[in-house]
């Protein structure tokens, strides 16, 4: 008896997946460079709790906002088109038809093939074929802006929070190293699980995130040390 074959493709996790690591990215170096440049300026270690908590909330806040706005841009921006669409479709079949048959020949299908094709998929939802092949909408493509803000904003906090802890767990000369180092093993972490999740090379998505995070925080550790050498 044949096996059954069984395919699972990664689009179909691209809408929740590009926000989560987006989020979680953010929250990490945001907020290990916000600690990292004001534990540099001298600040005490309740100070900079205090400031690792509101970057942590403002972060998420904003990233939940910023993701429900643009998203909600992209499906207002769908809706139009699929309106459009529909109204075309009821006032000129006949164009619509010939549309979506040279979209098919361009494709490499004969004259003949790409009429037959497209006589069967406008008897059984013109809409739908219009939208995937003239529009280039598909359901795992299309926008969920209410999905796309709390996956931002929970995998925001959740970043946020590992560089957060540990203020709690170093003190001192070692805080700084600590929060940058453990930063860096968190994007690390990070870049390798969204890469496997993505189908991505896990090696090439790990240097890269690693890196930025690395520029970011070290930028703003420098700007901390030289305001609060200038302070002092």
């Amino acid at each position: 008896m044949p096996h059954r074959h069984l395919e699972r493709h990664v689009i179909d996790r691209i809408g929740w997946l590009r926000a989560s690591i987006l989020g979680a990215n953010d929250g990490i170096v945001s907020t290990a460079s916000l600690i990292a440049g004001v534990a540099a300026a001298g600040a005490s270690p309740q100070s900079l709790l205090v400031t690792g908590i509101a970057g942590l909330v403002a972060g998420a806040m904003s990233m939940a906002a910023g993701e429900y706005v643009s998203v909600s841009s992209q499906a207002d921006a769908e809706r139009a088109d699929i309106a459009r669409e529909t109204v075309e479709l009821e006032t000129q079949p006949d164009f619509e038809r010939e549309e979506l048959t040279a979209i098919y020949q361009k494709r490499g299908l004969d004259r003949a093939l790409a009429e037959k094709v497209v006589s069967q998929l406008m008897a059984n939802n013109p809409l739908e074929a219009h939208m995937r092949d003239e529009l280039g909408l598909t359901s795992e493509m299309s926008a969920r802006p209410v999905q796309a803000a709390f996956a931002s904003a929970g995998s925001f906090a959740v970043g946020a929070a590992l560089p957060l802890a540990l203020v709690l767990l170093f003190a001192g000369t070692m805080l700084t190293w600590a929060v940058a180092g453990g930063s860096l093993l968190f994007l690390a972490l990070l870049g390798g699980i969204g890469a496997r999740a993505g189908g991505a090379p896990i090696a090439k998505a790990v240097l890269r995130v690693t890196f930025w995070g690395a520029v970011a925080m070290a930028a703003t550790a420098a700007i901390g040390s030289l305001f609060g050498t200038a302070v002092a």
